[in-house]
């Protein structure tokens, strides 16, 4: 379906982010992104950042069309992870 692409940047931004907020370390960050890059990368291509896929729409790999939605799942991603990031710290 199409919009798991969208839904598994969301999630998959939501997860990195969170882990940047929630750590700080760059071990967890690094095993986090790689998790997620073989997780999500399938089926969305696994960007998690707005400025790799305008990249990947710069370069053809993704329809420009794709592009909107794409950005709209990683911020909405992005500002979850941090909403649950205030609620929850300890």
């Amino acid at each position: 379906m199409e919009t798991n692409k969208y839904l598994v940047e969301f999630l998959g931004t939501l997860l990195l982010i969170y882990v940047v907020l929630a750590t700080g370390n760059p071990l967890a960050i690094g095993a986090a992104t790689a998790l997620i890059i073989l997780i999500a990368g399938p089926v969305s291509g696994g960007h998690l950042n707005p400025a790799i896929s305008v990249a990947m729409a710069s370069a053809g790999k993704i329809e420009v069309a794709e592009l909107l939605p794409y950005i709209i799942a990683q911020v909405l991603g992005g500002l979850v992870a941090l909403e649950l990031y205030r609620r929850y710290k300890m």
